[in-house]
């Protein structure tokens, strides 16, 4: 539940945010006859989200248990590709994204066009909805307690939504540099245990090998599959069920936070290092390598009364010239 509110909770953000953003600037330009358009994507966005949850959770009985693994296992890792896809582009468009998105809804505006006002707020909504809906289905899946996650899920975009609502109004400041770089660093964490529970999926479906197919190596001894190191590369790496109970509270705490599983192949355990270890060395990297505000900022005398303007409508976001120390916490 926990795992699944924090992440209803970042996904939400990003989205309300967005939403925010557009709703905000529509209403400065005066052109709050245009705000039924962005609203119409954002329900069309997220009805789409609905539907591909609901096709994934119910489409799936009548499937095979080898087609429901496979199947699984293939979507977990697309959430994977996706959620780590989003938390690059996050971190590199984060201190531009209020621009961009109203540079966006201007030339819509100028064009006169309804449909690319609706696709803006289709797009802006539908990235965050299909990215946030697979993740939670992988991670329904590999915990098996539907209930809890779901409600997780739904009080984190509850609260999404109010501080949204929040940083838009101008009514809560909120750091956004570091609210991503510490949600992003938990998501690469999740994403590395979703990648291994899609390798475990597939191993199971047969698409991988492992203990489940003819290529598992057999203890001589029981005649069992092998652990430990005996069982490299398609065996089990350890089993530590007798000592963390699958079905336990301690069991669920670390499959959601880490992607610990009491019982896990090589594949998996392989899997997972490589993941943290590449994509936590190029987040790491880029949260490290980006200059501060205040030393990258122009002087004041050189700045535009474009930047002047954007950051004094009070939509909660740091002035562009702001130092990191100006912009504060919530």
């Amino acid at each position: 539940m926990f795992a699944t509110f924090l992440i209803g909770l970042r996904e939400g953000l990003e989205a309300a945010l967005v939403v925010g953003i557009l709703v905000a600037y529509l209403s400065r330009s005066g052109r709050r006859d245009a705000l039924p358009r962005l609203w119409a994507g954002v329900a069309l966005a997220v009805a789409l989200s609905l539907g591909i949850g609901a096709i994934l959770t119910f489409g799936a009985y009548s499937l095979t248990f080898e087609a429901q693994e496979l199947i699984g296992g293939l979507l977990s890792l697309v959430a994977v590709a996706m959620v780590t896809w989003m938390i690059f582009w996050m971190q590199r468009t984060a201190r531009t994204l209020k621009n961009d998105l109203e540079s966006g809804v201007q030339r819509a505006l100028v064009a006169g066009s309804v449909w690319a006002l609706i696709a803006i707020g289709f797009v802006s909504v539908a990235r965050e909805g299909i990215e946030t809906t697979l993740l939670l289905w992988s991670m329904v899946q590999s915990f098996g307690n539907a209930p809890d996650a779901l409600l997780g899920a739904l009080l984190g975009l509850a609260c999404a939504v109010v501080l949204g609502w929040a940083v838009a109004r101008g009514m809560l400041r909120l750091n956004l540099r570091v609210f991503f770089t510490w949600t992003g660093a938990f998501l690469v964490i999740v994403a590395a245990g979703v990648l291994a529970y899609a390798i475990h999926d597939l191993q199971e479906a047969g698409a991988l090998p492992g203990p489940f197919t003819a290529a598992a190596p057999l203890d001589a001894a029981t005649g069992a599959v092998a652990t430990g190191w005996a069982a490299v590369p398609f065996g089990w790496a350890f089993d530590v069920s007798a000592a963390v109970p699958p079905g336990g509270p301690l069991a669920a705490i670390l499959q959601a936070t880490i992607g610990f599983m009491p019982r896990m192949t090589w594949l998996q355990v392989i899997a997972w290092i490589v993941y943290i270890a590449v994509v936590g060395f190029f987040f790491v990297r880029g949260a490290m390598g980006r200059p501060s505000r205040a030393t990258s900022a122009p002087p004041a005398s050189t700045t535009s009364a474009r930047d002047a303007e954007i950051s004094s409508h009070g939509t909660g976001f740091p002035a562009a010239g702001a130092s990191t120390t100006q912009q504060g916490a919530v």
